[in-house]
């Protein structure tokens, strides 16, 4: 297993004026341009589905963007640019998210067979950041031990790079309670690596201990 490393894809050419057209994109869908609505949904939807991916799951994700683009239609008139489209539009991600879980409290997680059998299909690259699918089921399973707030804060701005200011908006907080929840995650995440690594010794020194056993009686 790799040291826990946060995708460094995040926002990749999200600058202030790509933010200002698709805030643009947003306004002008909310007074009836049918071509800027398709414009807007084009330009935010793998930022929308990749949140989803994280802090639900691949499988998931599909779905619950559709249910964000659905109440995308009917706030789009109400949308008054008080922060950035994208920062919007997440926020909505974010709820449609939460609503999936209060939903679905008794969701049962993947077994360590369903997690096997996934490890040996191709992941697809915006899902994984670039890690191996390995890597990326691997610390998938540790963000999903997370405190979902937790999690939350540490994928919005460890994993697709937003500003801990932009991560407080989408999550409804202050942005020191962002600050708070990504250092207790990253030190979960860390304690949890460390007792994996813990765990991999010392099978490795009973392993060993083991053969050692086994060569002398063959020798004997």
């Amino acid at each position: 297993m790799s040291n826990f490393s946060p995708s460094s894809t995040g926002r990749h050419g999200h600058t202030a004026e790509v933010d200002a057209h698709v805030t643009d994109l947003a306004l002008r869908a909310a007074r009836g341009d049918k071509a800027a609505l398709n414009e807007f949904i084009a330009a935010t939807h793998d930022d929308v589905w990749r949140l989803l991916a994280h802090l639900a799951n691949p499988d998931q994700a599909d779905d619950l963007t559709q249910e964000t683009y659905l109440r995308v239609l009917s706030a789009l008139p109400r949308f008054a640019a008080r922060s950035t489209a994208r920062t919007w539009i997440l926020s909505l991600a974010r709820r449609v998210w939460v609503d999936s879980i209060r939903h679905d409290m008794a969701r049962p997680r993947k077994s360590a067979a369903e997690w096997e059998d996934a490890a040996g299909d191709t992941p697809a690259a915006e899902t994984t950041g670039g890690s191996s699918w390995v890597e990326w089921l691997d610390t998938q399973d540790m963000l999903n031990s997370l405190e979902p707030d937790r999690r939350e804060a540490l994928i919005l701005t460890q994993m697709l790079g937003y500003t801990y200011a932009e991560a407080a908006k989408i999550a409804n907080v202050r942005t020191g309670t962002i600050r708070s929840r990504v250092a207790r995650a990253r030190a979960e995440l860390v304690d949890m690596q460390q007792a994996q690594q813990a765990r991999q010794e010392r099978q490795q020194a009973e392993t060993t201990g083991t053969t050692r056993l086994g060569r002398r009686l063959w020798q004997a």
